[in-house]
């Protein structure tokens, strides 16, 4: 069944139709200057089939947060949400096929590339079996796939380059439909650009963005000064999913609009007022005042852990008779730390749980305490982390024996809490010779079963310094690890998953 999408009228008056399912394997590049009617054309194509394929909006200036009142959409803001959780999310959002809005108007431009980067990782990273058809909208694509640098952090725009790159590239396969839209096809990076089949072409004046417009609509040069007598909200349309032939479409009305209202003519005040303005500005303090200082957006304080809340909470009546929260002596603390590696080497022991989120395995772990009589409540869910990235790698406690280990231990952490189950699981390897973990074997210390994730971890420990990737022979690898002089013996990194034995 083939699904149009009326987008509005043709110059002949017929209506001008979108076949969505051809849109969703051949991607759509929308171009126009500032005020041409990009938005309005994308709020349309999202507004007339929102009731049949997911949406994903990537929306840096907030233009597109009042679809949730008439389509149900979840704006996610992005200022709330730490990278880690916009790529949970993006996870989530795919597996249960979740409309979203990611609003980045309250972040700064060098966050924006970051997080844009981040949430569309998450949905081009989810398993096969949550690769449904999405629509991803990108508002504005100029910004995250820059054609050149620009006054963004260079780490920003390579992430923010690379996930765009795999929307464009490679996503059809996973089941993302890339629509991009632009100011300028000069400022659009060209390998971004190039792999949309179907094109819309609004007003725009400079000659290298007609000439380009001219050449990607298989257009004549001379026949590129028509991008300047465009009127707002009208596009020439081509590609599969649109029209064979370049085809003049003056886009439909909205059901919804944006916050943002656009110029318009308001009269000056009266006499009157400007009088009262005036007495008011040149009455004003004497420049001794101080000035406020210049406020900074701080950012905000995490949201409070609701099952360490849960974990930490004992009820009035039991107050009397509940656990001190420190062990007396030495000897109890020892006995209560053996006691939790033996719990959590419980909760470690069932195949599916190296790739469980930590919040579940903690509320596990935390329920088996309160079985043994053990005051689990002292142990936070920052510090289970820790201990569920040794156990991921096979450490529970603090082995392996020798004075050296604690010099690795120094080292880990000083990265972030997932990567130091990996650094460890690499360095107990180096240290006892062994050949380097296969992708899979790190991609379960990483908590993920994509290989993947594994190798871009290598490679992020790489460039900050953390390791040395060296390329053996027979395509085996092995790997340095910086500052403490071990090397593993070369190893297979397509192997099989190493079974490890928790230490």
């Amino acid at each position: 069944m083939t699904i149009g999408i009326e987008m509005g009228k043709a110059a002949s008056g017929e209506a001008a139709l979108l076949d969505l399912e051809e849109l969703l394997s051949t991607r759509l590049l929308v171009q126009g200057n500032s005020g041409s009617g990009k938005s309005h054309l994308l709020r349309r194509l999202l507004e007339q089939s929102a009731s049949w394929v997911q949406q994903v909006v990537i929306d840096p200036e907030g233009d597109f947060v009042t679809l949730a009142d008439r389509h149900g959409h979840l704006v996610i803001d992005a200022a709330d949400h730490s990278e880690g959780a916009l790529h949970r999310t993006a996870d989530i959002v795919r597996r249960h096929r979740v409309s979203v809005v990611l609003n980045l108007e309250s972040v700064e431009v060098d966050d924006q590339l970051r997080c844009a980067a981040t949430f569309l990782n998450g949905l081009f990273e989810a398993d096969r079996d949550a690769w449904s058809p999405v629509m991803v909208v990108v508002d504005e694509a100029q910004l995250f796939a820059p054609a050149a640098a620009s006054e963004v952090s260079d780490e920003a725009r390579r992430l923010s380059l690379g996930a765009m790159t795999n929307l464009m590239c490679r996503g059809r396969k996973r089941g993302l439909a890339g629509v991009i839209a632009t100011q300028r096809l000069a400022k659009l990076a060209k390998n971004v650009a190039a792999e949309a089949s179907n094109f819309m072409m609004g007003r725009t004046f400079l000659d290298i963005d007609m000439a380009r417009a001219a050449d990607l609509l298989g257009m004549e040069r001379r026949q590129a000064e028509m991008f300047r007598d465009l009127p707002r909200g009208n596009f020439v349309a081509l590609g599969p999913a649109l029209s064979r032939r370049p085809l003049p479409v003056r886009i439909g009305a909205t059901e919804t609009a944006t916050r943002s209202a656009g110029p318009k003519l308001v009269p000056p005040p009266d006499t009157a007022a400007v009088e009262q303005a005036r007495e008011l500005i040149l009455c004003a303090p004497e420049p001794e005042v101080p000035l406020p200082p210049r406020r900074h957006r701080q950012p905000r304080a995490p949201a409070p852990d609701i099952l360490q809340q849960l974990a930490q909470y004992i009820p009035p009546a039991a107050e009397s008779r509940a656990e001190p929260a420190e062990p007396s002596s030495p000897e109890e603390a020892s006995e209560r730390d053996r006691r939790l590696a033996a719990i959590l080497r419980q909760v470690m022991a069932d195949p599916e749980a190296p790739f469980r989120p930590p919040a579940v395995l903690y509320q596990d772990f935390l329920v088996r305490c309160r079985i043994q009589e053990l005051g689990g409540a002292t142990v936070g869910l920052p510090a289970f982390r820790r201990m569920l990235a040794n156990a991921r790698a096979g450490i529970v406690e603090d082995a392996p024996d020798g004075s050296e280990w604690p010099r690795a231990v120094e080292r880990a952490e000083a990265l972030p809490e997932d990567a130091q189950g990996v650094y460890l699981l690499l360095a107990r390897a180096a240290l006892a010779g062994e050949p380097c973990p296969s992708d899979a074997t790190i991609a379960r210390a990483y908590g993920s079963r994509s290989l993947g994730r594994a190798r871009r971890l290598l490679t992020w420990l790489e460039e900050r310094g953390v390791i040395v990737l060296r390329a053996e022979r027979a395509g085996r690898r092995g790997i340095a690890l910086v500052g403490l002089g071990w090397e593993t013996a070369p190893g297979d990194p397509d192997g099989p998953l190493e079974s490890i034995a928790m230490a």
